[in-house]
């Protein structure tokens, strides 16, 4: 059983608006790999400082698609300049896409293209806030930690400590109308192949353990619908293996003390939320923040209804609502304004 990826990210947003910026193309290296970035500069003004955005799960091709460009322009409006940048193996970036690599590796690229601002003199490069999405709820605060210079983080649709799969899959489920007896049986299955695979199990005992999952129409949607082979599974095993595993919920844990980590942050952080998103339990990071950002006095939330995992207006915030459907890419009301207002207030 192949790891399931679970912030495949599809914000892509093409912003109509009168342009606030000017765009600049600026590339830098991590790993002896050349990663395709660009930056977004205030036409007439000195920036304040630099937004570097952060992506979540999945490939990128930001660059060339224009990704987040009405949160770039919101950003840009407040005074600030952004940097983005494709993933390896993705856009025109150098490398090859990992979809295994680690929130940690992630996390050192972040402080990469933080450095190579720096040293090539970006105006702004002074000051460097963060602006990320899901998986980026692990990245950025690993990257506060680390580099002890960021100004501010806002953190979208953000992430626990832990896996989020399992949420995502019973909240689809719910939906698409699947009875509770038969959601909980699923989830159960789905529940039992993570134990087992990091206990060790054999691929054939978890086929066996996993028979109504494997059957599950959106299970094999979200995975194109290809089973894994052994070879593929016995590969992703021995990784998953080496993870921080938590016994009593039987999900993998992504970053080791996540409360810690989120304690030890002392600057300004806005926190936004779909109050419809069905990829990751807005409610449960929400109460994290609360509890841990709020020590330090440095929590903003803000919370949108009727909008999904990536910020968009939906009906039901389901995985695949918008491609179904052909719905549009629209942004609930004060979203962008939001971002544009807080950074003002810093000043």
């Amino acid at each position: 059983m192949k790891r399931i990826l679970v912030f495949i990210l599809l914000a892509l947003c093409i912003y109509h608006s009168k342009a606030q910026s000017k765009e600049q193309a600026l590339d830098f290296d991590f790993e002896k790999v050349t990663l395709n970035g660009i930056l977004n500069l205030p036409k007439n003004a000195e920036p304040k400082g630099i937004v570097l955005l952060v992506h979540g799960s999945g490939r990128t091709n930001a660059v060339a698609q224009k990704w987040h460009l009405d949160v770039r322009e919101a950003i840009v409006k407040a005074g600030y300049a952004t940097y983005m940048w494709d993933k390896m193996g993705c856009g025109k970036s150098g490398g090859s896409f990992n979809y295994h690599q680690t929130v940690q590796n992630s996390a050192l690229e972040v402080i990469a293209a933080i450095n190579h601002l720096k040293m090539q003199k970006i105006p702004g490069a002074n000051i460097i806030g963060l602006w990320g999405i899901s998986r980026a709820g692990w990245i950025n605060p690993i990257v506060i930690n680390k580099y002890k210079n960021i100004q501010f983080w806002i953190s979208v649709s953000g992430v626990d400590d832990k896996e989020n799969f399992q949420y995502l899959f019973e909240e689809n489920l719910k939906i698409n109308g699947t009875p509770k007896d038969s959601i909980a049986l699923l989830s159960k299955e789905l529940n039992t192949s993570y134990r087992m695979t990091h206990a060790g199990a054999s691929y054939e005992a978890v086929l066996e353990a996993t028979k109504n999952l494997r059957k599950n129409a959106f299970l094999n949607r979200f995975n194109n619908g290809r089973a894994n082979t052994k070879q593929q599974y016995e590969t992703y095993q021995k990784q998953f293996m080496k993870s921080v595993f938590d016994q009593q919920s039987g999900l993998q844990i992504n970053v080791a003390n996540f409360e810690s980590i989120l304690s030890n942050i002392n600057c300004p952080v806005l926190a936004i939320f779909g109050e419809k998103d069905k990829q990751v339990d807005w409610k449960k990071t929400k109460s994290l923040y609360e509890l841990t950002l709020n020590k330090n006095e440095v929590l903003t939330i803000k919370t949108f209804s009727d909008t999904n995992h990536n910020l968009f207006k939906c009906k039901t915030g389901g995985f695949y609502e918008f491609q179904d459907n052909n719905l549009p890419y629209n942004r609930p009301k004060g979203y962008v304004a939001t971002i544009t207002n807080w950074l003002k207030a810093l000043e």
